[in-house]
C-alpha cells in the first residue's frame, strides 16, 4: 500500500469491505481512501481496475459507500431501508457498465468498460451491496459489536453469531481490552 495512508481492510464481500473504507465512524474515524489515487488503488485489489479517478468521482464514491452504510445498517436492525440511500445505491447500479466474466480458474471476475470508468465500478459495488442487502446471499448482515466502530458486515459463517466486523481489528481490539481489565481486577484485588 502506499506510504502514508491507513491500510484498506479487505474482506470477503465487496460492498462491505467498500464501507470499511471509513472505518471507527462511531470514534476517531479513519478515511481509507482520502484521494482520488486512493480509490484508484482500493478499486485495483478488488479487480475492478480504473484508469483515473477526479475528485468528483471520488465523492460519488463516497456518498455511495455512506448509502450502503446507512442501508446495511437498516437491514440489520430490520429496520426500513431509507430511501434515499436505495436511490443512490439504484442510481450507481444503473449508470455502471460492467460485465461478469469466467476466469480460466473457474471465478468470477469483473470486466468494466472500455473505459474503465469509476462510475463502472461503483456499478458493480453498488449491485454487489443490492444481492446482500435483498438478502440474496447465502448469510445475514449483522453490526460490529465495537462501540467505536459498529459497521454493517456480511455474516456467512455457519453459525451467523459473528460479533465483529473484523476479528484481526475490531475483535482484537475488545479481547485485548477485556484481558488488561481482567489484569487491572486481578492486580488491584491483591493489594
Amino acid at each position: 500500500m502506499r506510504a502514508g495512508f491507513p491500510d484498506f481492510r479487505l474482506g470477503n464481500v465487496l460492498a462491505t469491505s467498500f464501507t470499511a473504507t471509513l472505518t471507527e465512524r462511531h470514534g476517531d474515524a479513519v478515511e481509507r481512501i482520502p484521494t482520488p489515487q486512493r480509490l484508484v488503488d482500493w478499486l485495483a485489489v478488488y479487480g475492478l481496475a480504473v484508469d483515473s479517478c477526479t475528485t468528483a468521482q471520488l465523492e460519488l464514491a463516497r456518498e455511495l459507500r455512506e448509502s450502503i452504510d446507512v442501508a446495511a445498517t437498516a437491514a440489520a436492525l430490520q429496520e426500513a431501508l431509507p430511501a434515499s440511500a436505495v436511490h443512490v445505491i439504484n442510481g450507481c447500479s444503473a449508470q455502471g457498465r460492467a460485465a461478469a466474466i469466467l476466469t480460466p480458474e473457474g471465478k468470477r471476475q469483473w470486466q468494466l468498460s472500455s473505459a474503465s470508468r469509476v462510475e463502472d465500478a461503483l456499478g458493480v459495488i453498488a449491485a454487489d451491496a443490492i444481492e446482500i442487502i435483498a438478502g440474496e446471499r447465502d448469510g445475514k448482515l449483522a453490526l460490529c459489536a465495537s462501540p467505536t466502530c459498529r459497521a454493517a458486515f456480511f455474516d456467512a459463517s455457519q453459525s451467523r453469531t459473528r460479533k465483529w466486523c473484523d476479528m484481526n481489528t475490531c475483535g482484537n481490539r475488545q479481547k485485548k481490552a477485556r484481558f488488561h481489565a481482567s489484569r487491572r481486577k486481578h492486580s488491584g484485588s491483591a493489594e
